[in-house]
C-alpha cells in the first residue's frame, strides 16, 4: 500500500473548490446534496455544523425538478464549486439513457437550463450512464466528469454480472461545458465498479469505489485506488473500508485531522459513515451519522454562511 500525505482542508477545498480557499471552516456549513425515493422529484440538500448531524431544509422539499430524458428524474447529484466561482451539477437522468445531467448555479437554488450531456451516444451497446460525478483540475483549468457505463458484451471474461451489467468508469473533460474530449475509460480492473468519487490528497488522488461483484460472494462494498494522475493510472482496489452490509455512492471530505467517508446502506434505508486519518486504516462511525429519513446517494461540500442563510430563507 502507498504511503500516504496528508493535506489540510483548506488544501483540499483550494483543489476542488479553488475560490473558496480563503475561507476558515468556520465561516462555512457543510452541505449534502442527495435524492429520495427514485429520484422523480429532484435535488434535495441537508445541512450540518459538524459534519455528523444533519438537518433538511425547507421540509426536505426539492429545489430543483428534473426536466431530461423519457424518466425525468434526479438521482446520485453531485455538486462542487469550479474555478469560476460557479456551482457545478451533474446527475442521473435515466436507468437507461447514453447520457446524464448537467446544470450550473450562482446560490445553489436558481439554476441553469438543464443540459443532457450524451456522454456515450456513440456507444450503440452502451446501456445506461450511473451516478457521474465532477472534479475540477485547476492545474489544467478543465473538468472531468466521471460516471459508470455498462456495454454489452464488452467484458465477456467478468466472472459474474447481475442483470447483464458489467459496469466501468468512463470519463471525460470540458473548459466550458460546450465541448468535450472523446469518453475515455478511467478505471477497469477486471470487475464490476461502479458509483466512482475522487479526491486529492497531496500529489495522489484517491478514489472510492463501489465493487459490484456479485458472485460467488457479494461485495457491495467501498474500495479504494491510488493515482498521480486525476485521469488515469489508478491502482486495484484495496480491501473494503466499509463493514458487513451493502453500501454505495460514498462521498468524502476531510472534518479536522480525519477524512470522513459517507455512503449510503441502501439495504437497511439508513446512511453509513468510515473515518480514517490516513486513508488506510478505517474506522465504522455509522452510529455518529444521522442523516434525514430517506436520504440517497449524495455528495458533501462545504458552503459559506452567506449561502447558507440563503438557503435556509427559501
Amino acid at each position: 500500500m502507498h504511503k500516504k500525505s496528508r493535506i489540510g482542508l483548506s488544501s483540499l477545498l483550494f483543489f476542488i473548490f479553488l475560490p473558496f480557499a480563503a475561507f476558515s471552516q468556520k465561516d462555512q456549513v457543510y452541505l449534502f446534496s442527495y435524492f429520495i425515493n427514485n429520484g422523480a422529484d429532484g435535488l434535495h440538500y441537508a445541512w450540518s455544523e459538524d459534519g455528523f448531524q444533519w438537518k433538511t431544509f425547507k421540509h426536505d422539499s426539492s429545489f430543483l425538478q428534473p426536466v431530461l430524458s423519457k424518466d425525468k428524474l434526479m438521482r446520485d447529484p453531485c455538486i462542487i464549486r469550479g474555478g469560476d466561482g460557479q456551482f457545478h451539477m451533474v446527475w442521473t437522468v435515466s436507468w437507461k439513457e447514453r447520457g446524464i445531467g448537467y446544470a450550473s448555479s450562482k446560490d445553489l437554488v436558481h439554476w441553469s437550463e438543464q443540459q443532457y450531456i450524451p456522454v456515450m451516444q456513440t456507444e450503440d451497446s452502451a446501456k445506461n450512464c450511473w451516478a457521474p460525478e465532477i472534479s475540477y483540475n485547476a492545474a489544467k483549468k478543465e473538468y472531468m466528469i466521471y460516471w459508470a457505463t455498462t456495454i454489452a458484451g464488452k467484458y465477456p471474461a467478468d466472472a459474474a454480472v447481475e442483470n447483464g451489467n458489467n459496469h466501468r468508469i468512463y470519463y471525460t473533460t470540458t473548459k466550458d461545458f460546450k465541448t468535450y474530449t472523446k469518453t475515455a475509460i478511467l478505471y477497469d480492473k477486471g470487475f464490476n465498479v461502479i458509483d466512482a468519487t475522487i479526491i486529492p490528497d497531496g500529489k495522489q488522488f484517491v478514489m472510492f469505489l463501489k465493487d459490484e461483484t456479485p458472485k460467488p460472494v457479494p461485495q457491495k462494498n467501498i474500495r479504494t485506488a491510488i493515482s498521480t494522475s486525476l485521469t488515469g493510472g489508478y491502482s486495484g482496489p484495496s480491501k473494503p473500508i466499509t463493514g458487513n452490509y451493502w453500501a454505495e455512492g460514498p462521498t468524502a471530505i476531510k472534518i479536522g485531522d480525519e477524512w470522513v467517508v459517507y455512503f449510503d446502506k441502501y439495504r437497511d434505508h439508513q446512511y453509513g459513515a468510515v473515518s480514517s486519518k490516513d486513508l488506510v486504516n478505517w474506522t465504522d462511525i455509522s452510529h455518529k451519522v444521522s442523516f434525514p429519513k430517506g436520504t440517497r446517494h449524495g455528495t458533501v461540500l462545504m458552503v459559506t454562511r452567506q449561502e447558507f442563510g440563503f438557503l435556509n430563507s427559501q
